[in-house]
């Protein structure tokens, strides 16, 4: 993920610059928005686009070969939308609620055709028939619509001229429209399931900057789901998919455009 934090640190700096030009060009520059953050509550929306990757917890004996990982992914990119709900606390503490639809699309690998010596079974396997891994066995396209509600508490600075930093914290809960939990059918079939409800904390910081009719923020967030997701496999299947990952977490890089 250092790749794309450079180049969305790079981008948010050339956005901020640009508008940081714009804002403190003139000599004599008047505040704009004076009033905005002293109203109770206001709205506004948001467009975002992301990195989303898996953390990955290995299981020692399905997921792992000697000193080899069996079991990788691959990042992606994608975007999302959403609202702005701001309650404010005071004239440095405010609370938002920003509910979003996020779009991802990520990669699971399992070359994991050496659990094949595990035929026998174990303690936590039964006895099964070894099979050969095809690439449609192997690699795993997820598709997720993630339903994000996050609530934020931001603490800002003060304002100087028409600009305000902030940095904000909190949770979020997280439904995953696409996680086929309730699928009779697993990674046998080549169905790859996960949870549905889930929770995770996110991490923010930006800059706002005030325009005549409206606030411009961009910002990094990073989001981290706190809870497993992986839906284990069903008992008859054998052990080259979800038996081979005791933990599986979401893990997201967002640059966000806010409007308000």
């Amino acid at each position: 993920m250092n790749k794309f934090l450079l180049k969305a640190l790079v981008l948010a700096s050339v956005s901020i610059a640009t508008v940081a030009n714009a804002q403190f060009r003139t000599r004599n520059r008047m505040d704009r928005l004076e009033d905005f953050d002293q109203k109770k509550v206001s709205w506004g929306f948001y467009l975002n686009g992301n990195l989303l990757d898996y953390r990955i917890v290995l299981n020692p004996r399905y997921g792992m070969y000697e000193n080899y990982n069996l079991v990788s992914s691959k990042e992606s990119t994608s975007f999302g939308a959403g609202l702005i709900a701001k309650f404010r606390l005071n004239d440095y503490l405010d609370v938002r609620l920003e509910p979003g639809l996020q779009f991802a699309q990520r990669q699971l690998i399992f070359n994991t055709d050496t659990n094949s010596r595990y035929q026998d079974g174990s303690l936590t396997n039964p006895p099964f028939a070894p099979i050969a891994l095809t690439e449609k066995d192997r690699v795993r396209d997820i598709k997720s619509t993630l339903v994000d509600i996050p609530v934020m508490l931001e603490l800002h600075g003060e304002r100087w001229y028409n600009s305000r930093p902030y940095v904000s914290a909190g949770v979020n809960y997280i439904v995953n429209l696409q996680s086929n939990s309730d699928s009779q059918d697993d990674n046998m079939q080549q169905v790859f399931r996960s949870t549905t409800h889930n929770f995770a904390w996110s991490a923010e910081m930006g800059i706002q900057f005030y325009f005549n009719k409206f606030k411009l923020t961009p910002a990094i967030r990073g989001t981290f789901f706190m809870n497993n997701e992986m839906v284990a496999d069903n008992a008859t299947t054998p052990p080259y998919w979800s038996a081979s990952v005791s933990t599986l977490q979401t893990r997201a890089v967002m640059f966000v455009l806010k409007f308000e």
